[in-house]
């Protein structure tokens, strides 16, 4: 479909029963080149510079035009932002985790001069209120309320983007509203299966053995038998003083697997209070209520978007969301385009990774 009506300049109104704030900011001017190249200084000894320097890096930074705050119901209120072209065709990122929040650099992804990019905070995380709150938060939660912030927003149909758990939260959208979604772009593709969270939990060990012992010998040894339940009492006590170290640890450990280089600054930022409380106890809430399986299985309805455009980006050394499940999904939606990433781990950032999305989000100018 094109642009045509797909990019209106939402009205400033409030639906019955939602508190709304909102903040106005003028649209920045954005220049014409790309930014400057930033890799880890461990992957430039590592890798060859030639090759990497020819990879597309990310737009230049922008701040949102708009902001609010949506109230979804008596408990939680969800941050969103829109940046980029007013008028430009509508594009929703949705963040990791799940609970990891947003940040400034999900922006950079999109030419601001084409797309109006939307970006939300999950209920629990990031600037969402209440922080890392576990009730009234499931699955099927959050995709009322991406219809909900559409609706608020006036926009008919979107791009969906979205990366690890924001794959899952896509994928769940798109087969539950299939009219509301001009395409999709996923990267990092999480099922969430018993077998996907069982590999985070205890195979990640086969290939990061250290990182691995660190999460498990937070717990006492006695505990150690059933890792997620020991993790789930600690991060759902109400103490901080139990709460937040065990957030850390499993927050670090996840950072810490994600690249395909050891990036400190990856680590650093997953041990972030904000991020690690809002990311380790939804996840752990998530991986012990929620599983599609069944006729909720991801797979199983991928029929509902088989008409979809699609592209699949993944890295091929990925050990977060392993690239079994982004096969898998490929087969079952065989119209999709599948790019594996040879020389790239889970995150985003990864050169190889960031460069194959910016691509995508270009290709899906055409449609």
């Amino acid at each position: 479909m094109g642009r045509a009506g797909l990019g209106r300049t939402p009205p400033d109104r409030r639906p019955p029963g939602d508190e709304m704030a909102v903040k106005e900011r003028s649209r920045p001017r954005f220049g014409e080149t790309a930014g400057v190249f930033g890799a880890i200084e461990s992957a430039r000894q590592l890798l060859d510079w030639r090759a990497m320097i020819s990879r597309r890096d990310l737009y230049p930074p922008i701040e949102p035009y708009r902001t609010g705050m949506l109230r979804l119901d008596a408990r939680h209120t969800m941050y969103w932002e829109e940046a980029g072209n007013p008028r430009g065709v509508p594009v929703l990122f949705l963040h990791g985790g799940p609970g990891a929040g947003a940040t400034p650099v999900h922006r950079r992804f999109f030419d601001p001069d084409y797309w109006r990019i939307v970006i939300c905070d999950q209920r629990g995380a990031g600037r969402s209120t209440p922080l890392g709150a576990i009730e009234d938060n499931s699955p099927d939660h959050l995709i009322a309320d991406l219809e909900r912030l559409r609706l608020f927003l006036d926009i008919d149909k979107w791009l969906v983007f979205g990366g690890s758990w924001g794959s899952t939260l896509a994928l769940h959208y798109a087969e539950t509203h299939p009219r509301r979604c001009q395409g999709l772009i996923l990267r990092g593709i999480f099922l969430l299966r018993r077998e996907e969270v069982d590999w985070f939990l205890y195979g990640i060990r086969t290939v990061f053995p250290e990182a691995w012992r660190s999460f498990a010998e937070f717990l006492p040894e006695a505990e150690r038998g059933d890792l997620l339940a020991a993790y789930y009492r600690r991060l759902c006590d109400p103490d901080p003083a139990v709460h937040m170290p065990a957030a850390r640890a499993w927050s670090a450990y996840e950072g810490t697997c994600s690249t395909l280089l050891p990036n400190p600054e990856t680590v650093a930022a997953f041990a972030e209070d904000r991020l690690a409380l809002g990311l380790a106890r939804i996840e752990a809430h998530y991986f012990s209520h929620y599983e599609f399986a069944g006729e909720r299985d991801l797979l199983a309805r991928s029929s509902r978007i088989r008409r979809l455009p699609g592209i699949i980006v993944q890295g091929r050394y990925d050990m977060i969301c392993p690239v079994r499940s982004a096969d898998a999904l490929a087969r079952a939606w065989p119209e999709a385009e599948f790019i594996i990433v040879p020389d790239a781990g889970h995150s985003a950032m990864e050169p190889g990774i960031r460069e194959q999305l910016m691509l995508a989000t270009e290709r899906m100018k055409r449609l």
